[in-house]
């Protein structure tokens, strides 16, 4: 992993049910925003990951707030990155015995927040 400047947080969030190309679509969204401005996208949008995305960039700021001391009036969002990861393997039950497989995708979200420039 890359190492951080010294001024930023960082929070992941593992093993998110939902696939990591419908979270990209959100954090390409937010990237480069402001802590407010963010919050207020991710309240608007009709998305099922903002939940969790609005979950980790909460945690971002706590760990900014309390770990380097920073307002979160301040706060950008610097980095917001979805990783895939591992799939949930189930099957679904067809007709004359067979069954079809059905991967539930899982995804890494990390999301680091910095200091406006």
């Amino acid at each position: 992993m890359a190492n951080t400047p010294s001024n930023q947080a960082l929070a992941h969030g593992r093993f998110i049910r939902g696939s990591a190309s419908k979270v990209r679509r959100v954090l390409d969204q937010i990237r480069g925003r402001s802590y407010r401005e963010a919050l207020i996208m991710l309240e608007f949008m009709p998305y099922r990951s903002t939940g969790p995305i609005t979950k980790v960039l909460r945690s971002a700021v706590a760990n900014a707030e309390h770990n380097l001391g920073l307002d979160p009036a301040t706060l950008v969002i610097s980095q917001a990155n979805a990783d895939m990861g591992p799939s949930l393997k189930r099957f679904r039950p067809r007709a004359q015995g067979r069954a079809y497989a059905i991967k539930k995708q899982t995804c890494h979200i990390s999301i680091a927040v910095a200091p406006s420039a």
